[in-house]
């Protein structure tokens, strides 16, 4: 069925009305809502072919646990991992959750464990890597898009900023003093400190910068005087990784973790990280407890004699 004929189906009338439920009430990201909506169509395919039925809106209120596993499996058999397939279930249960308040019904979902997923960890950088790379990219430029790639990188690993969030920044919050407020996820704002070398670098790139750089503008523009793509972040850090002969581990994401992990390991509790980083739950930091340890444990074992 194309996109064309969903509008006149009631079940899939019923995705595309969650997707704007999803956008607008819940204020989560276009991509979110794409991969979401989407994964809602992939499972009326299945149910249809499943049931040997038409699925229809009231269909969705009489789910059993056999239907979800059946999908499950078959998105598996897809080739789908452990942790994407546990995304598309949490997907799949939000569309139902809604679908059963869209008719005025409780929400009553049979239960299904999700696939267990592994349990990976973020690989913080050296502080030295970490400042190397951000001088590597900034070199690795002429004039003022070297000089803006070292004020973003030194950003991220400095403030704990995602690249996203370093992107949203306003020309506004010039000049910029020890603090900056930043927009993360869901439209959550919080202040995250700024050290002087961030600062001194931002400072550098505005003088620099052929582009007038004020009001609500980008921070950070493009070669062209644009919005910046994070696309081209992560390729000037892709070069300069390379060059230096870093792994491949090193994005710019991996600044934000390093960030987290150096100051965990200088003994900021976990609430306070919690804040810088704009986790909504203390589940999502406790995963640094978890580097830490590991990091603690690589020293141990180069450094203890009988390791």
């Amino acid at each position: 069925m194309n996109d064309d004929d969903q509008p006149s189906h009631p079940a899939r009338a019923l995705a595309a009305k969650w997707g704007k439920h999803l956008a607008f009430d819940r204020r989560r990201s276009p991509h979110t809502v794409r991969a979401y909506v989407a994964t809602a169509h992939r499972f009326l395919d299945f149910l249809g072919r499943h049931r040997g039925e038409e699925i229809g809106r009231f269909s969705l209120l009489n789910m059993h646990a056999a239907d979800l596993r059946a999908f499950l499996a078959d998105r598996r058999a897809d080739g789908l991992g452990a942790a994407s397939a546990s995304r598309e279930m949490s997907a799949v249960r939000g569309f139902l959750t809604f679908a059963a308040e869209d008719a005025g019904n409780l929400p009553q979902l049979p239960r299904t464990r999700a696939p267990k997923r592994p349990k990976t960890l973020p690989r913080p950088a050296s502080p030295d890597d970490a400042l190397a790379l951000a001088e590597e990219a900034g070199e690795g430029s002429d004039g003022w898009i070297g000089a803006r790639d070292l004020a973003i990188l030194l950003l991220l690993y400095g403030s704990g900023l995602r690249v996203s969030e370093a992107l949203g920044v306003r020309a506004s919050a010039l000049p910029l003093g020890q603090a900056l407020r930043v927009t993360g996820k869901r439209n959550k704002t919080r202040v995250v400190p700024l050290l002087p070398a961030v600062r001194e670098a931002v400072s550098a790139y505005v003088t620099q910068c052929p582009y007038p750089l004020k009001g609500d503008a980008p921070l950070f523009v493009g070669a062209r005087g644009g919005p910046l793509s994070a696309d081209l972040v992560r390729r000037a850090v892709r070069g300069a990784r390379q060059r230096l002969g870093l792994p491949d581990s090193l994005t710019p994401h991996a600044l934000r973790h390093s960030f987290a992990t150096h100051l965990l390991g200088r003994g900021v509790d976990l609430r306070s990280l919690q804040e810088l980083l704009g986790h909504a739950s203390l589940s999502s930091t406790q995963i640094y407890t978890d580097v830490d340890a590991a990091r603690l444990l690589d020293v141990y074992r180069h450094a203890h004699p009988r390791a």
